[in-house]
Parts: structure tokens; sequence; C-alpha cells
């Protein structure tokens, strides 16, 4: 038995298709039961009837009851709920607190019940932030610098991570960790609730006005399940952290650039016209989502997983497939503006 945290999570439910396609049997943890037969129809358009393989248990990371329920009997843990961008965060610790009290509450309730290993699910957002540029891509020896100047989901995924390893290494008991640390997410969406990366799709494909000069690395969320479950049982990623990247980073404008070149008059809404960077700041005064940008404007994100190629044999589709499929699947259901 595999027990996946947050179950209405884009990874999440990607990596509970590959464990079903695998044959293990999952339990998943969902904060709002009523949420289950979102999910349920979510994993159906994926192609997998969960049927009596699937079970669902109740259980907020901001509290202790039912998390002994869902790990019991579990061999293994994929741990990815955490507060994402949703509007609701006020301060930072909004966005702190509840990453690394749910950290440590998923992890002590897995040792307590003798689970083999726990694989994290982190995020670039605790790699390559922070930093002065560098020389070289990032690899899993970068941390985010917490004390710099970083958004708070990047700081958020910082602390909760070093959390984990320092809960590992002080009260683990036996308990084996693995992190997996993806770049920006993309791959087939499963319904109208999908990653914060995919909507940099959508919004280029219902005609964004212009490209930001900004640079991201891609990853198939496919490819993303799929690193998880390596993680999960091979030895050799026992107390090892895991960059998924696709290629090189890409800028954004080489993002529309693709969907130009492949998806032909469907993506006519779709410019390759470069935003000065000066547009961008002065948009930023008045539009909180461009403020976001301005940090990473003009910065290379580059970095490599050449760690899980080696060590776990991991082979990602290329980020082009990736971009090309996360807007198909936006196509196919309806999830674009007219």
């Amino acid at each position: 038995m595999v027990l996946v945290t947050g179950g209405t999570g884009f990874i999440a439910q990607h990596c509970i298709l590959a464990l079903l396609r695998a044959g293990y049997r999952v339990r998943t943890s969902l904060r709002t039961p009523t949420r289950k037969d979102e999910v349920i129809a979510h994993l159906r358009a994926g192609g997998i009837e969960p049927e009596d393989r699937l079970s669902f248990v109740v259980a907020d990371l901001g509290e202790d009851r039912n998390w002994a329920e869902a790990v019991a009997g579990c061999s293994y843990v994929l741990h990815g709920a955490s507060p994402t961008p949703s509007g609701d965060q006020i301060s930072e610790e909004d966005w702190i607190r509840p990453a690394v009290e749910g950290n440590l509450r998923v992890l002590r309730a897995a040792r307590d019940a003798g689970v083999g290993r726990v694989v994290l699910t982190s995020a670039f957002g605790a790699v390559g932030m922070g930093h002065r540029p560098k020389g070289r891509p990032f690899n899993e020896t970068d941390w985010s610098d917490p004390t710099a100047d970083i958004p708070p989901y990047q700081k958020s995924k910082t602390l909760s991570e070093q959390a984990a390893w320092d809960f590992i290494a002080t009260d683990g008991r036996g308990l084996e960790l693995s992190a997996v640390n993806p770049t920006a997410v993309l791959g087939p969406v499963l319904g109208a609730d999908y990653s914060h990366s995919v909507r940099l799709i959508k919004n280029l494909m219902d005609g964004l006005p212009g490209c930001p000069k900004v640079n991201s690395g891609f990853v198939d969320v496919r490819d993303v399940a799929d690193l998880h479950l390596r993680a999960m049982t091979d030895p050799a990623a026992n107390g090892e952290r895991f960059l998924a990247i696709s290629g090189e980073s890409l800028w954004f404008r080489d993002v529309a650039e693709v969907l130009r070149r492949r998806l032909g008059a469907a993506a006519r809404k779709v410019t390759t016209r470069q935003l000065p960077n000066s547009v961008v700041r002065l948009g930023a005064r008045f539009n909180p989502a461009m403020k976001a940008l301005v940090p990473f404007l003009g910065v290379n994100m580059n970095a490599t997983s050449e760690k899980a190629m080696r060590l776990l044999g991991w082979s990602p589709r290329s980020a082009e497939d990736a971009i090309v499929a996360s807007a198909e699947s936006l196509l196919q259901f309806g999830l674009l503006a007219d």
C-alpha cells in the first residue's frame, strides 16, 4: 500500500495513475471528502478505473487527526500536499508554517507506522532562488537562500524540505527519505484543476499580449510521477534529492514558438512578441502577477537532471512534448477562452 498525500493535486493524481498502472494499492488523503468524486473522474480521464485499489482518508496537514490512519499498513508515502499559490495567503507565515508543520506531521506518522520510505515532492524553488548568477546549471547541491528576498512560496518549499531532512537526521529512527525537486510541471491536464505552471500555457493560448523575458526549466508531469516511483523503490535514492528538468531551460518566448510551430491554427492567439523589461516593471505597479515576475527578468534558471538519469535511469520526454501535451489537453477539455 502506498499513501499519496493531497490527492486533488496535479502531480499527486499522476502519481496515483502511475502507481495503479504498476499494480500498487493506493490510499490518498483529502482535506475535503466531497472532492472524492472529482479525483476519481480525473483518474478515469487519465485512463484508469481505480475500482477497489484506491481508498480515501480525510486528513489535513494542519491537524494531527487521521494521519495515523492514513499511513497505517503503508510501505511507502509520496508526500506532495503543500500550500500552493491560491491568493489566500496574507503573510509569509501563511505559507511557511503549514508547509513545515505539514511535512513534520506526515514524517512523524510515517515513522511511527513503520513506513519504509517517504518521497517528498519538493520543488526547484528549494534549489535555485536567492543566488547570484552561476556559471553552471543548478544541481542538487544547491539550496535556495531563505534569508534572501525570495517569494514566500519558494521560501516555504526551502524551509519545509530542510525541516524534513533535519527530522530524518535527528528523529527518523530508520525512516528513509528521498526528495524530488521539479522545475515547472507541464503535461496533460485531467480536468479543470491543474498545476500553476500549466497556466502559463493557458495564458499564451488565450492570447497573452507578450512574453516577459523569464526563463524556466520544464518537465512533464508523467515523468515527475515516474521519478517519484523510482525514488520510492530504488536503494540508490535513499537520502538523495533529485532535480526534475527536461533538457535545457527555456525562455517564455521559446515556449510560445513551440506552440505556434506545433499547434498551427489552434495556437493562432499565441504571440512571440517579447515584452520589454520596462513594460513588465511598469505593469508590476498595478498587476500582482506581473510584480511576481520582476525578480526573474533576464535570469537564467537552467538546471540539470544528470543525477536522476545516472542513479535511477530516469529518461524524461522532451520539454517541447510536455508543452504540446499541456496545450492539447487544455483544448480537449475545453479549458481555453473562446
